[in-house]
């Protein structure tokens, strides 16, 4: 049976919001941590079923994974080469992120590995990944002529370091890369086409691991060990911010404050693009956590303009689009989005789902193969929407439905993959 909320519309949003954890950043610090000597501890961490899927993969695989009354880990390791091989098959769940990136950690391992996860992650290509990692010598047999997960990952003879330029500019490719060629007999090189979110670079630097940056290229040497810190903080994850930006700017009346955000230059689009449409945001008490920067930022609702959306930022704002498609229908003129044909292998085809769902509310939207057209501001209304399964289209439907004649949402549950308390926060947020 699908299970239905409905948003009712607001006259406003007012209040603080703390920003729930970093989805990349709560992943990377399971798995770096798990391959320390000493505990390490970690705040903020997001605890939504996809950054649990890492967790349990790690447990499987001999790391201690503790959690206090608060919700903080203290994550206790076996050492650089203290993975042990896992009696059963690794389940990912729905993270692609957990998927992808244990295809590197683990494929470097003296073991043999299965690791699958849900429908969803069966359906999406890993071939960008298995390519590189087969480059460096590493075993891996996989359904439909090794493009699709389950992935057998068998033990590496030599793990072998690599020259590779992507063909597409992809974190989680770049990142399995770069977690195989810690155990590598040489230096890897990977240069992007553009630069993608670097996280990994960051946490590996947090670590003690030396990366060094030239432009678009990363060299990665091999090392022995890791040096944990003893704490990580985990900054609050901009996509899950990127829901209440766009809420405050179109629905009027709105002031929000959002304390505790990560913002990484590599994360920032949405910024940039809100900013761009004449959005009213604030950006107040930078700061650090760890190698990653951290603000509080302050949003009111304003007249929004179209825009044009080109490839070079799509990395920057990729899980961002969704929620920038419902902007655009609320902002004066033309938003043009190009460059993003990403979109169509996510958790769902997320183009077309974003015109499929936002045109059951009456929005007009052009859809292209790598992008949307959309023309404003449109007048919506109520509407039974689908979520297909995937948070951040559930997420932008709620706030479009919140902006304009409320709405529907089917299989809403998704949610709990990257914001379990959005719609509580909903709740305490709403003015009338």
């Amino acid at each position: 049976m699908d299970q239905l909320i409905q948003i009712q519309k607001t006259s406003g949003l007012k209040g603080s919001i703390n920003i729930p954890g970093d989805k990349s950043i709560s992943h990377r610090s399971i798995m770096l941590a798990g391959l320390s000597e000493t505990p390490v501890t970690v705040t903020n961490f997001l605890h939504a079923a996809d950054c649990w899927s890492t967790i349990n993969c790690m447990r499987a695989l001999g790391v201690t994974v503790d959690q206090d009354k608060d919700g903080v880990l203290t994550v206790k390791g076996n050492g650089f080469y203290g993975l042990s091989e896992p009696n059963d098959i690794l389940d990912a769940g729905n993270s692609g992120t957990t998927t992808r990136l244990l295809t590197g950690l683990l494929g470097a391992q003296p073991f043999f590995t299965v690791l699958t996860g849900d429908a969803s992650i069966r359906k999406r290509p890993m071939a960008r990944v298995i390519t590189p990692l087969t480059q460096m010598g590493i075993k891996i047999t996989g359904r439909g002529q090794s493009r699709y997960a389950p992935l057998a990952l068998s033990q590496a003879e030599q793990v072998t370091g690599i020259t590779y330029n992507m063909p597409v500019a992809s974190a989680q490719v770049k990142s399995a890369i770069l977690l195989a060629a810690l155990y590598a007999n040489s230096s890897t090189t990977i240069t992007e086409p553009i630069p993608s979110r670097d996280h990994t670079e960051r946490m590996f630097e947090t670590f003690g691991i030396p990366v060094k940056k030239e432009g678009t290229t990363i060299t990665l040497e091999p090392v022995q060990k890791v040096t944990a810190p003893s704490r990580i903080d985990v900054p609050g994850d901009i996509s899950s911010a990127a829901f209440w930006l766009v809420a405050a700017s179109i629905i009027p009346n709105s002031e929000l404050e959002l304390i505790n955000v990560g913002i990484n230059p590599t994360r920032t689009g949405i910024l940039d693009v809100l900013q761009q449409m004449g959005a009213d945001i604030t950006i107040t008490n930078k700061r650090w956590s760890g190698k990653e920067p951290v603000a509080d930022i302050v949003v009111r609702s304003a007249k929004l303009k179209g825009v044009t959306i080109e490839a070079e930022i799509i990395p920057r704002l990729v899980d961002e689009i969704p929620v920038l498609a419902v902007a655009a229908l609320f902002a004066q003129g033309q938003t043009v989005i190009t460059g993003a044909e990403e979109l169509r292998v996510k958790e769902t085809d997320r183009l077309k789902a974003v015109a499929q769902e936002l045109g059951k509310m009456g929005a007009k939207i052009t859809e292209n193969p790598d992008g949307l057209v959309i023309n404003g501001p449109q007048k919506l209304s109520f509407a039974v929407c689908e979520s297909h399964h995937d948070h951040r289209m559930a997420m932008s439907v709620a706030i479009a439905g919140l902006a304009a004649a409320g709405v529907e949402i089917q299989n809403f549950d998704c949610v709990k993959i990257s914001y379990p308390d959005f719609f509580a926060v909903i709740d305490t947020l709403r003015q009338g």
